[in-house]
């Protein structure tokens, strides 16, 4: 998960109190809970990760099972949430893991893309396949890893859509990001990229990598990432 807490502008302006999408991460946190498994979080350094304070606005948790003052209370107490592993950590333990989530927001974009743990853990985890779930912005980290030993190349992937980025910058952010158009860079990089309409419930997987478009796509993404899972633990690889 991202630490990052602000994310500078083409303006010279900085958005501040970006970092993790909230629902985007407990969502799918409670789901994999449920279906029995322990979940470690990992961020840069063992920094407590940020919420995006977009997160916390209530739209984005219509019908959801999950109330919004129940996700506040877990970021608030949590101790496992509160006192992170670093990604060092999950690199040396990572035969204990089945799989791994990125979760969205702008923070990643901050600090993760430029951290050469995340391209290493993305390729262990492809190598060895086990799931490997990310969200929204989080398949930009995709693009960390050079072409020529980049496992996804000719994977089907889903992100954050051009015009998705486009409101994002236009009413949330109020200006652009130097690193964007990411869906257009993991087509130039070998990716196929699928997507679903605006605000749309979609996911998509193929193999071990299971990507969702945006906050709204997360029933879509924990019924495939679930399955995923299920299907690593009877065949113990997701190749």
């Amino acid at each position: 998960m991202s630490a990052a807490k602000e994310l500078q502008l083409k303006n010279g302006k900085t958005y501040t109190e970006t970092g993790v999408f909230l629902s985007e991460f407990y969502l799918a946190y409670r789901e994999i809970i449920g279906l029995g498994y322990e979940v470690d979080f990992a961020t840069p350094f063992g920094i407590k990760p940020s919420i995006d304070k977009e997160s916390l606005n209530k739209k984005y948790w219509k019908g959801r099972n999950s109330p919004l003052d129940e996700d506040k209370y877990f970021v608030q107490n949590n101790e496992k949430f509160n006192t992170p592993k670093t990604l060092e950590n999950s690199l040396e333990n990572i035969n204990q893991y089945s799989g791994i989530i990125i979760p969205g927001g702008q923070g990643l974009m901050a600090d993760l893309i430029y951290d050469k743990k995340i391209k290493r853990l993305l390729k262990e985890f492809s190598n060895n396949g086990k799931a490997i779930g990310l969200i929204c912005h989080a398949p930009a980290l995709i693009l960390s890893i050079p072409k020529e030993e980049n496992p996804f190349i000719g994977y089907k992937v889903n992100s954050v859509t051009g015009l998705e980025e486009l409101f994002i910058e236009n009413f949330v952010m109020k200006g652009k990001p130097e690193n964007r158009k990411i869906s257009q860079q993991l087509k130039k990089m070998g990716l196929k990229h699928k997507k679903g309409g605006p605000a749309a419930n979609f996911a998509i997987r193929d193999r071990e990598l299971i990507t969702g478009q945006n906050p709204y796509s997360n029933q879509a993404f924990i019924k495939l990432y679930s399955e995923a899972l299920k299907e690593y633990e009877l065949k113990n690889t997701l190749k």
